[in-house]
């Protein structure tokens, strides 16, 4: 039986360490979507749903990480039943993360048109403390981005923070 997962999230933009949540799941499941959350509640997005894809495209190949992108709208649970997803990837950093993400968890099961599991991965020691939010502050002030994220999401942060600037 072919088990089929999925890791959402807004990846605006993606970093190392959903880079290396996703090494780790496609190591695990016979077949992953990475799913880019349209309509995120989070704040205004850097990047189109394009330019997301086209990034995380771009690494999957340097990485060699066999993995769908997809962009969904609407309720993650629908996403999940349409997709005939069986287990659901989340990745923690800290306690925070973990409180928030059982809120979800247990929100999406209530919710649930088809049954799935939902795996926590926790985020490795050197990403802990690492998300998009961040790496974005980094860009905007001028750091060095190179710890934090694939070779081509840096140029493509570079070029956003050069076009805001205009």
């Amino acid at each position: 039986m072919i088990k089929t997962a999925l890791y959402p999230g807004s990846f605006d933009p993606i970093t190392s360490g959903h880079v290396d949540i996703i090494k780790r799941s496609a190591n695990l499941f016979d077949k992953l979507i990475i799913g880019i959350f349209k309509n995120s509640s989070k704040t205004k997005a850097w990047f189109s749903d394009e330019e997301k894809v086209e990034m995380i495209k771009e690494v999957l190949k340097n990485e060699n990480i066999n993995a769908e992108v997809k962009i969904f709208n609407g309720l993650l649970v629908d996403f999940i039943s349409k997709e005939k997803v069986d287990i659901l990837i989340r990745g923690l950093r800290a306690l925070s993360d973990y409180e928030y993400e059982l809120q979800f968890t247990l929100t999406n099961k209530t919710l649930a048109k088809s049954e799935f599991e939902t795996i926590f991965l926790s985020a490795s020691r050197k990403y802990l403390y690492l998300s998009s939010s961040l790496v974005k502050e980094i860009a905007q002030n001028y750091g060095d981005l190179r710890t934090f994220v694939p070779e081509n999401v840096e140029k493509k942060l570079i070029e956003k923070v050069k076009q805001m600037e205009l």
